[in-house]
């Protein structure tokens, strides 16, 4: 069995984005030479993301505005992890409900999507450097 590890590295300007990584996991799978396998995709912070969705303009706005209506950023005084001298505590919920990763089955050295299917990092505390795991194992 194979093994591939490689660490995907963002440093976003902006509070809040989302980022279509596909091509750049694409990439690994083909440095990686795994042909039939399983590929995770983790984010390795607590204020980001990394999920399977629709690269559609209209739906990653939807996503920004559903999430600051769940978990304002605005006032963090309302957050109690807050009074630890941080503002991020909306980040932290965000990341919960957008999830902390995803594994795609590979398939014939393809990852194995459904219809529109594309992989994203959501940020939601911006403007520092992240890293986004990818892992990918099998034959």
């Amino acid at each position: 069995m194979k093994s591939y590890r490689k660490e995907l590295w963002f440093d976003l300007p902006k509070r809040m984005a989302f980022v279509n990584i596909t091509g750049d996991v694409e990439s690994c799978l083909a440095q990686s030479g795994v042909r039939e396998g399983l590929c995770l995709v983790n984010a390795m912070h607590i204020t980001a993301s990394v999920f399977v969705n629709d690269d559609e303009e209209g739906l990653h706005k939807d996503y920004a505005r559903w999430l600051e209506k769940l978990a304002p950023h605005e006032p963090v005084s309302e957050y109690l992890h807050n009074r630890t001298g941080e503002d991020n505590a909306d980040a932290h919920l965000k990341r919960q409900v957008m999830g902390r990763e995803v594994v795609v089955a590979v398939t014939g050295g393809k990852l194995d999507f459904g219809p529109w299917e594309r992989i994203f990092y959501g940020e939601f505390d911006g403007r520092r450097k992240k890293r986004v795991l990818v892992k990918i194992i099998g034959e």
